[in-house]
């Protein structure tokens, strides 16, 4: 550990911390290591009492959660419009809308009324559709991202620029961090929004039940992804938060780079699915690959993914297998964390 770098518990004594997003996959996973970190005050606002895309809204959050005349310590800022490829392609319109609005918004008003440190979870679909591998943050700016998930990438993207324009004119303390794609308990796993592992999950799981021999998966396995567990991205947020006081991007991830074909494959396996995989290939592949550069965040603030992939897999397979029935009873077409 650097000896500059603070103590976790001492850190989050008596502070108060705004958790956008905090009921959701990972947010809850981020409150929970506060909760255990002893911060003072967790608040996570709600969308039915703060509709995030409204400015008025995000004051009057501000506001109600100001004590003594002073406001909260942070904000982490996790709340999105997300969705997989298929959800991006349908609602480009709201995913760009919702994100941006939401983002700049909260930044703005968090500097304005002296929120101390505001934490900006960006996503790794910024990136160029044709990034060299692996992702290297200096990369951030050199081409447009793949297409079907461009307008959320870049919405996400501008409170990075907003990040370093305001620490360069008002010296505002704000970090921007790229998790790249997140699994695990608790995820989503509507098959209208989901993202690729839990959707693979639960087909499989359905095909076992119905005496399917058989599962449809999008375009022709080609592509690579990392993924990243969600309790390793939930500690290295809250590093970042605790360590890290600059405006250059730092990328969150395992470094460990796996096709589409080979996660397909190792699902039915870990899932017990014996039948045949037929590939869609009029349905997008989505960006060619995706792999990080992890260095920064193991420089900066001490990260490093610690849960190997199979492992988590199970972990998360175990788990839907056990809440999937609940999960099911409460679905929506479209999922705002």
């Amino acid at each position: 550990m650097n000896a500059n770098w603070p103590d976790s518990d001492t850190f989050w004594k008596d502070k108060r911390v705004i958790v956008t997003g905090g009921a959701g996959f990972l947010g809850s996973f981020i409150v929970e290591n506060l909760e255990k970190r002893g911060v003072k005050e967790i608040i996570v606002p709600r969308k039915k009492d703060y509709d995030l895309r409204n400015i008025d809204a995000i004051r009057q959050l501000y506001l109600d959660t100001t004590r003594d005349g002073n406001p909260v310590d942070q904000v982490i800022h996790l709340a999105a419009h997300v969705g997989g490829i298929g959800a991006n392609r349908l609602h480009p319109a709201e995913f760009f809308y919702d994100n941006l609005m939401m983002g700049v918004q909260l930044l703005h008003e968090a500097w304005a009324v002296g929120v101390a440190k505001f934490v900006a979870i960006g996503t790794i679909c910024s990136y160029p559709k044709y990034t060299p591998i692996p992702f290297r943050e200096k990369d951030l700016w050199n081409g447009y991202p793949e297409e079907t998930n461009a307008p959320y990438g870049l919405a996400k993207k501008m409170m990075l620029v907003q990040s370093q324009a305001y620490r360069e004119q008002y010296g505002y303390n704000s970090i921007f961090l790229l998790p790249v794609n997140l699994y695990g308990e608790r995820d989503n796993f509507d098959p209208a929004s989901s993202h690729v592992i839990p959707a693979l999950i639960r087909k499989y799981i359905e095909a076992q039940e119905q005496g399917d021999d058989r599962i449809i998966a999008w375009g022709d396995g080609s592509p690579t992804r990392e993924f990243l567990y969600v309790k390793d991205a939930a500690e290295g947020i809250l590093l970042a938060a605790e360590r890290y006081n600059e405006s250059d991007p730092v990328n969150l991830g395992s470094h460990f780079e796996i096709s589409i074909k080979e996660l397909v494959e190792t699902i039915a396996r870990l899932t017990g699915f014996k039948g045949q995989v037929i590939w869609d290939t009029e349905k997008p592949n989505g960006q060619p690959r995706r792999k990080l550069d992890t260095s920064r965040a193991l420089e900066r603030f001490g990260f490093q993914a610690k849960t190997p992939f199979e492992e988590g897999l199970k972990r998360t397979i175990d788990w839907y297998r056990v809440n999937r029935f609940s999960l099911e009873a409460g679905e929506s077409t479209v999922v705002t964390a």
